[in-house]
C-alpha cells in the first residue's frame, strides 16, 4: 500500500513510500504544514508512527497520528505496519482528546465525551472530577426541571432550569492528607477515548504530586443502554513511584449546583435538598428532591473490589453526602481497582418513593453492565448506521452524531417517558435544558429510523396541549399555542429578560413571539403519520393537536380590507435577530413569510387528511376541538389569500417591510470583530438594533425549502396566487446568504439543502462540512461546553439521505433522486417507512434497494416495483 512510516524516536524519520527516507531536524511545529502538504501531494493513502507522539498548537494538546489524520483525512495510526488496517478501521469510531486544557476547552470536550442512553446524560468526566471554571461533572435526567427565583437588577425573575443532579460517580485517593485531583495536581499525560460502538468512555491519566510522587489512573464510565436506569464506572491507579498507606473514597455527593453556562451563574443555581442518606458497608442510597417542582431523584449504588476486601470500609456521613473509605497499603507498580454500578430514578411528585431496603438492590458489576450495553448499542447502530467510502473524517462525524442522538433519547430510554429532546440533549444547560423547534430537524432521524421513539416524544407535547391551549387564551388567541421554550409543565419558559455578553446588559426578551414553534409541531405530527399511518396516534392524540393548532392560527389572521388579503401580526420568526420594527413601541413583525407559507401548508394539509379518516372519526375530533365545518372552510379561504410582499425579482420578503431595513456593512464588522455570527449582540453593543438591518441569524424565508421541495413551496405560493419566476428559488438563496450571518450552527444545514436544489454542489458541500464539523471543532467558540447541537446533528445526518441519496418521505411513495458528493464514493443505509425496512446503497452510478416487502419506489421519477427481501440494483 501507498503508506508513510514516521520514526520519531531522536530525530524525525520519514520513510516515503517510493523508498526515499527524509531526516527532520526543525521543530515538529515547524515541520507540520511541510509534512500535510507532501502527504496530500503524493495521494498518499495513510501511515504508522513508531510511538503516540504529543506536541502543543494554539494552547491544545495533540497527538500527531490523529492530528494527521484530521489534516489530511487519511489514516495515521501509532504502532508497526503490520496493525495498521486494525488500528485504522476503529479511527471513524474513536472520540480521542489529550491533556487538560481547563476552562471553556475542557467544558467542549466534557460535552463531546458525554455516555448516556436517553434516559441519563454523564458529561466526560473523570471520577475525581468536582464543579468549578475548570471542569464540570454533571449527571442529567429526561425532563427533570425545577424552577427557582433570581434577582436581576430591580426585579426578581423564574427560570426553569434543567438540573445537575447529585453525583454518585466520585471517587479519589488521597495520599499524605492530600486530595488527588485533576486541577491540583501536575498532570503528566492525560488521554480520553470514547467508543461511539458502544458508549464506553476510557480515561488514562499520569499525576504528580507536589512532593514528586506520581499515580498513573485509568478510569471507565458507562451509561446501560439495554438498562437505561444504570450506569457504572470503573477506576484502577498504580502507584509509580512510592509504596505507602493511602485512602480511596467513594462519594454520594448531594452538594451540588448548576454552572456550566458561565453567564447564567449569577443567578440562582441551588436546585436540590438532600431529603435522605443511607449506608451499608459497600452499598449506599442518596435521595434529594427539587425544591420548586418537588420531584425526588433516587439513587443507589454498589462499590466494589475484585482484589480488596472491603471490610475495613469506614462510612462518613454528612448533611449532604455519605463517604466510603477505605485504607490501603500499596505497593509500587501494583495496580487497584474499584468499580461501582448506580441505579438512578426519578419520581414525580404524585408518585409515591418507596423505603429503600440496601440489601436488597441487585446492582451488576462493570462489565456485565458493558455487556448488556453492548448488545443493545450493536442493535442501535444497524438501525442508525450511515456508512460512507471515501472519507474518513465524515464518516467519524456521522458517527458522532449519531452516537450523541442515541444518547439524547433512544428506545429504551425514552419509553413511557414524558420528555422530549432538548435543544442541547443531555449534555449540557444551555437554553436551560428546554425543549425548542430544533424538534423540527431532530424527529426525522427517529422517524426514519426508530419510529417507536416518536409517539412518546409527540406524547410529551400532547401532555401539554391544555397548557398550551390556556397560553393562546391568555394573549387572545383561539387553539393551542405551544411555547417557544418548553419544559416541565408546557408553559412558556422564555426569559423576560436577556443578557447580552458582549456588553453585560439585559434587555426584554421577545424570542416567545416565535409562535411558529406550533407549526414545526404540526409538521412532525404529519411527518410521523405520513410515514407509519399510525392510525390509533392520530385518532386518539395526533389529529386533535392538528386542529388545534390551525385553530390558533385562524384566530391570529385578520382579514385587512385595503390589501384584500389575510394578515398575521405579532410574531418573530426563525431569524430571531428581528423582534420589531425599527422604532415601534410593541413587539412582534407582520406577515412573517416562512410562517404565512407553513400555516398555508397545515391548512392545505388538513383538508388532505379529512379524508383519510371517516366522517364519524373526524366529527368526533371537531366535535372535541369545536373546529366545525365554518372554520375549516374559514380556513380554506384564509390559506388563498394570506399575505406575502414579493418583490419583482421573486424574492420573498422575510416579513412585511423587510426591503426598506438598512443595508449593513458586513466588511466592516468582519474585519472589527471577525467572528461576527451573534451580529445582534455587537449591534446592540454599539448602541444599535440588528431591528434597523438586513441581517439574519440564520435561515428564516429559506427554511420553507428545508420543509417541502421547491414544487410543494411552489404549489404554496400557486395557492396564494404569487407569480414568481422560474429561478425564484436561486435568487433567494443569494439573497439572503449574502445577509445572513449563521449564528445557528442549523442555518448552514438549511442552506446547504437550498444550493443543492439549485445545483451549486460546491456550496452545498462547502455548507454541509462546515455544519458536520460544528461541535467537534466548537466552531462559535465555546458554546459546545453548555452542550451539543442536537439539530444541527440530526439535521447533518439528514441530509446524506435527502439531499444527497436522494430520498424523500414526504410524497405518496418514497422516491429516490440521488446525488452523491464528488468526495464520496458511495453511502449506505437503513430506513423503516410504513412497516417496512429499507437498506439502500447508493454510488455514484447506481443505487440498491432491499425491502423487508414487497412494494413500489420512485427513483428518478420512475416508478420501480421491489420484491420482498431481494436487492434491486438500478444504474442512473
Amino acid at each position: 500500500m501507498y503508506h508513510i512510516r514516521i520514526e520519531t524516536a531522536g530525530q524525525w524519520v520519514v520513510h516515503w513510500p517510493n523508498g526515499n527516507t527524509e531526516i527532520l531536524s526543525a521543530p515538529l511545529n515547524e515541520c507540520l504544514p511541510y509534512l500535510t502538504k507532501e502527504i496530500k501531494t503524493q495521494s498518499i493513502e495513510g501511515g504508522t508512527i513508531d510511538q503516540e507522539t504529543l506536541f502543543e498548537k494554539d494552547g491544545q494538546t495533540l497527538e500527531l497520528a490523529q492530528y494527521l489524520t484530521e489534516e489530511t483525512n487519511r489514516p495515521f495510526v501509532c504502532g508497526m505496519a503490520k496493525d495498521f488496517d486494525t488500528k485504522a478501521k476503529q479511527i471513524p469510531w474513536n472520540i480521542e482528546y489529550y491533556g487538560y486544557n481547563p476552562g471553556k476547552n475542557e467544558y467542549s470536550q466534557e460535552s463531546l465525551l458525554t455516555v448516556g442512553n436517553g434516559f441519563i446524560g454523564l458529561r466526560g468526566t473523570t471520577p475525581e472530577m468536582e464543579i468549578s471554571d475548570n471542569n464540570y461533572p454533571a449527571l442529567y435526567l429526561a425532563s427533570l426541571y425545577n424552577e427557582v427565583g433570581s434577582q436581576v437588577a430591580d426585579k426578581t425573575i423564574y427560570n426553569e432550569d434543567f438540573v445537575n443532579a447529585p453525583n454518585l460517580q466520585k471517587m479519589y485517593l488521597v495520599v499524605d492528607g492530600q486530595r488527588i485531583n485533576i486541577e491540583n495536581n501536575q498532570v503528566l499525560y492525560m488521554k480520553r477515548q470514547l467508543n461511539l460502538k458502544n458508549g464506553l468512555l476510557s480515561s488514562y491519566y499520569t499525576l504528580q504530586l507536589d512532593d514528586g510522587k506520581k499515580i498513573a489512573i485509568q478510569t471507565k464510565k458507562i451509561a446501560n443502554m439495554e438498562n437505561v436506569h444504570q450506569y457504572a464506572v470503573s477506576y484502577s491507579f498504580t502507584p509509580l513511584n512510592f509504596s505507602e498507606e493511602v485512602t480511596f473514597i467513594s462519594e454520594a455527593d448531594g452538594d451540588v449546583y448548576n454552572y456550566n453556562v458561565e453567564r447564567y451563574r449569577s443567578l440562582s443555581s441551588r436546585h436540590l435538598q438532600v431529603s435522605k442518606l443511607q449506608a451499608d458497608k459497600e452499598m449506599v442510597s442518596l435521595l434529594a428532591k427539587t425544591n420548586t417542582s418537588n420531584i425526588t431523584v433516587s439513587q443507589q449504588a454498589k462499590l466494589r473490589s475484585f482484589q480488596h476486601s472491603l471490610d475495613d470500609l469506614v462510612i462518613e456521613e454528612q448533611s449532604d453526602k455519605v463517604m466510603q473509605k477505605v485504607p490501603l497499603r500499596v505497593e509500587k507498580q501494583n495496580t487497584y481497582t474499584f468499580e461501582k454500578t448506580v441505579l438512578v430514578n426519578q419520581y414525580r411528585k404524585e408518585d409515591k418513593v418507596a423505603d429503600i431496603d440496601l440489601q436488597a438492590v441487585t446492582l451488576p458489576t462493570f462489565n456485565e453492565c458493558l455487556q448488556a450495553s453492548n448488545k443493545e448499542w450493536a442493535n442501535l447502530w444497524e438501525k442508525a448506521g450511515i456508512h460512507i467510502t471515501g472519507d474518513l473524517m465524515s464518516q467519524k462525524l456521522l458517527n458522532l452524531h449519531t452516537y450523541h442522538l442515541l444518547v439524547s433519547a433512544s428506545p429504551k430510554g425514552n419509553q413511557g417517558l414524558d420528555a422530549s429532546v432538548a435543544a442541547r440533549g443531555l449534555h449540557g444547560e444551555a437554553y436551560r435544558g428546554h425543549i425548542f423547534w430544533d424538534e423540527l430537524f431532530i424527529f426525522p432521524f427517529y422517524i426514519l429510523h426508530f419510529p417507536e421513539i416518536i409517539k412518546p416524544l409527540l406524547l410529551y407535547r400532547y401532555n401539554r396541549l391544555e397548557m398550551a391551549k390556556k397560553e393562546a387564551k391568555e394573549v387572545g388567541y383561539q387553539g393551542a399555542m405551544f411555547p417557544w421554550q418548553s419544559s416541565l409543565d408546557g408553559s412558556e419558559q422564555s426569559q423576560d429578560l436577556h443578557l447580552n455578553p458582549i456588553s453585560g446588559t439585559w434587555k426584554k426578551d421577545n424570542s416567545r413571539l416565535q409562535r411558529h414553534i406550533s407549526l414545526a409541531i404540526a409538521y412532525n405530527i404529519w411527518l410521523y403519520w405520513h410515514n407509519t399511518q399510525d392510525i390509533s396516534f392520530m385518532k386518539d392524540y395526533g389529529l386533535e393537536m392538528l386542529l388545534e393548532i390551525a385553530l390558533f392560527w385562524e384566530s391570529a389572521a385578520v382579514y385587512n380590507p385595503t390589501t384584500k388579503r389575510y394578515d398575521i401580526d405579532h410574531v418573530m420568526g426563525p431569524d430571531e435577530f428581528h423582534e420589531s420594527y425599527p422604532e415601534a413601541k410593541e413587539s412582534g413583525l407582520k406577515n412573517n413569510a416562512y410562517t404565512n407559507m407553513m400555516v398555508v401548508w397545515l391548512f392545505e394539509e388538513i383538508a388532505r387528511i379529512k379524508n383519510e379518516f371517516s366522517t364519524t372519526d373526524f366529527a368526533t375530533i371537531q366535535k372535541k376541538t369545536g373546529v366545525n365545518d365554518q372554520l375549516l372552510e374559514k380556513m380554506d379561504e384564509i390559506k388563498r389569500q394570506l399575505s406575502l410582499e414579493i418583490d419583482n425579482k421573486g424574492v420573498i420578503a422575510q416579513f412585511d417591510g423587510y426591503f426598506e431595513l438598512k443595508d449593513l456593512d458586513w466588511q466592516h464588522y468582519k474585519q472589527e470583530y471577525g467572528n461576527i455570527y451573534r451580529m445582534d449582540r455587537i449591534l446592540n453593543a454599539e448602541g444599535k438594533s440588528a431591528d434597523d438591518y438586513k441581517v439574519a441569524k440564520q435561515a428564516d424565508s429559506l427554511m420553507i425549502f428545508y420543509n417541502f421541495s421547491k414544487e410543494q413551496v411552489s404549489t404554496i405560493l400557486k395557492d396564494l396566487d404569487y407569480q414568481v419566476p422560474a429561478d425564484y428559488v436561486q435568487k433567494n438563496l443569494n439573497y439572503y446568504l449574502a445577509r445572513t450571518s449563521h449564528g445557528s450552527t442549523l442555518s448552514r444545514v438549511v442552506h446547504a439543502q437550498l444550493a443543492a436544489m439549485v445545483g451549486d454542489q460546491d456550496l452545498s458541500w462547502q455548507l454541509y462540512q462546515e455544519a458536520l464539523y460544528s461541535d467537534y471543532r466548537d466552531i462559535q467558540g465555546g458554546t459546545t461546553a453548555e452542550g451539543i447541537h442536537a439539530g444541527v446533528m440530526a439535521a447533518t445526518l439528514y441530509i446524506p439521505l435527502t439531499t444527497f441519496a436522494g430520498l424523500d418521505i414526504r410524497k405518496d411513495i418514497i422516491s429516490f433522486e440521488p446525488n452523491l458528493p464528488q468526495s464520496w464514493s458511495s453511502i449506505q443505509f437503513s430506513i423503516t417507512i410504513r412497516g417496512i425496512d429499507f437498506i439502500i446503497f447508493v454510488s455514484h452510478e447506481t443505487i440498491s434497494i432491499t425491502p423487508t416487502q414487497t412494494t413500489f419506489v420512485e427513483i428518478n421519477h420512475e416508478n420501480v416495483e421491489l420484491s420482498a427481501n431481494e436487492q434491486t440494483t438500478i444504474t442512473y
